[in-house]
C-alpha cells in the first residue's frame, strides 16, 4: 500500500503552525492512531525535516526553532504531473471522502506556482475532459509529456492553431496544421480532437503520437455541435478496421450502451413503426473491429432482441455459441446422482 504522502504533508502543516503539538491531538486532526503519527513523523525526519520530540506529561513534536519549508519550485512536468494526479484521483473516486480536499490541495499548489505556469496549468485543466465506459470505473489515464500538452492546452483556450509533427500507428510521420477544439482523457490514452484547416475535416490525434506541438499565429473560430469527448469518442467508433459489423437491436439506448459504449459502436434509431406496434424501439447499431471472437459473448449478454446484418461471419459464430451454450444446459451435472 502507498505511502499515505498527504497526511504526511498535513502533519508538516501542524507543525509548521507553531508549538508542540501532542501525539493525541495530531492523531485526532489525522484520523489515525498516534503509532501512525510516530511513523509519519519519523517519515519527515527521513526526508530531513527537523521534527522535535518532546517528553513528558503534555508532550509531543514540534519543529526546530526557525525552520519553514522553502518555497515550492516545481518544473512544468513536476507541476502538471501534481495537479492532473489530483484531478485524476478525485474523477477515480480516489480521494477521502471530504471531496474538497483534491480542490484546497491543488488551490494551495496553483497560488505559489509562477504567473506563466499557473496560466498555463489553467489552459490544461479547462481544455480537459475525462470519459468513462458505463460498464467500468474509470481509470486515471498517464498524462503525455509537458512539451505537447502544455501549448496544446494553450491552443484550445485561445483558439490558435497548431503545427503538430505527427507519427502514425502504420509508423508514418506528418506534419499537420490543426484547429484544436480540445483534450480528452479517455481509457488511459489522451487524445486532442479539431479540424484540419487544409480540408475542412475533424480530425483526433494521440498525443503519446505527436513529436512536437507549436502555436502558430493567428486564431479560428471554435465549431458548434458535439463537445470534444462526444467527437473522439464517435471518432474511435468509425475508426477503419477489419470488420464492419451491422445488427438491429430492440431496446432502449440506455439498455445497449451498458453492453455498446459509444467508443465501440455508433447508435442510429430507426423510424417509428420498424419496430412493429407497442414494441420497444429499434436501433441500427455499426461497429468496426479487428477481431469477431468476442463480440458473441458481448451480444448474448445484451438480453435484448437483435438481428446480424452483416457480416455473415459473425452469424456463424453466434451459432455456434447458441449451440455450446444449448448443450451444457442439456449436460447433466456429473455431481448430481
Amino acid at each position: 500500500m502507498a505511502r499515505p504522502i498527504a497526511r504526511v504533508l498535513t502533519l508538516l502543516e501542524l507543525l509548521q503552525s507553531g508549538g508542540t503539538r501532542t501525539v493525541s491531538e495530531l492523531a485526532a486532526r489525522l484520523d489515525v492512531d498516534e503509532r501512525t503519527v510516530r511513523r509519519y513523523a519519523q517519515h519527515l525526519l527521513d526526508l530531513d525535516v527537523p521534527v522535535e520530540s518532546v517528553r513528558g506529561r503534555y508532550g509531543g513534536y514540534r519543529l526546530a526553532p526557525g525552520y519553514r519549508m522553502p518555497p515550492l519550485m516545481l518544473s512544468d512536468d513536476e507541476a502538471l504531473a501534481v495537479l492532473l494526479g489530483l484531478v485524476a484521483g478525485q474523477r477515480a473516486g480516489l480521494m477521502p471522502s471530504t471531496g474538497v480536499a483534491s480542490e484546497t490541495a491543488a488551490a494551495k499548489i496553483r497560488r505559489v506556482l509562477p504567473e506563466r505556469l499557473g496560466r498555463a496549468m489553467d489552459a490544461v485543466l479547462d481544455s480537459l475532459t475525462y470519459t468513462a465506459r458505463p460498464d467500468a470505473p474509470p481509470a486515471p489515464p498517464g498524462p503525455p509529456p509537458g512539451a505537447v500538452l502544455l501549448p496544446l492546452a494553450d491552443a484550445v483556450r485561445h483558439h490558435r492553431p497548431v503545427a503538430l509533427r505527427y507519427t502514425s500507428a502504420d509508423g508514418r510521420r506528418s506534419a499537420r496544421t490543426l484547429h484544436p477544439h480540445g483534450l480528452v482523457a479517455h481509457s488511459g490514452k489522451w487524445y486532442v480532437t479539431g479540424t484540419d484547416p487544409a480540408v475542412g475535416a475533424d480530425r483526433t490525434f494521440r498525443l503519446d503520437r505527436i513529436s512536437e506541438a507549436r502555436v502558430l499565429p493567428g486564431s479560428f473560430v471554435p465549431p458548434t455541435g458535439p463537445d470534444p469527448a462526444e467527437r473522439v469518442l464517435s471518432g474511435l467508433a468509425a475508426a477503419p478496421y477489419r470488420h464492419e459489423v451491422s445488427l438491429r437491436i430492440q431496446g432502449t439506448a440506455e439498455q445497449i450502451r451498458r453492453r455498446l459504449p459509444a467508443d465501440l459502436a455508433a447508435l442510429a434509431q430507426l423510424p417509428p413503426g420498424a419496430g412493429g406496434d407497442g414494441e420497444p424501439p429499434l436501433f441500427r447499431a455499426e461497429l468496426r473491429v479487428e477481431r469477431l471472437d468476442w463480440l458473441p459473448g458481448v451480444l448474448a449478454g445484451l438480453d435484448l432482441p437483435f438481428t446480424i446484418e452483416r457480416p455473415a461471419e459473425l452469424r456463424t459464430r453466434v451459432a455456434a455459441l447458441a449451440d455450446l451454450l444449448a448443450q451444457a444446459a442439456r449436460s447433466p451435472d456429473p455431481n448430481v446422482p
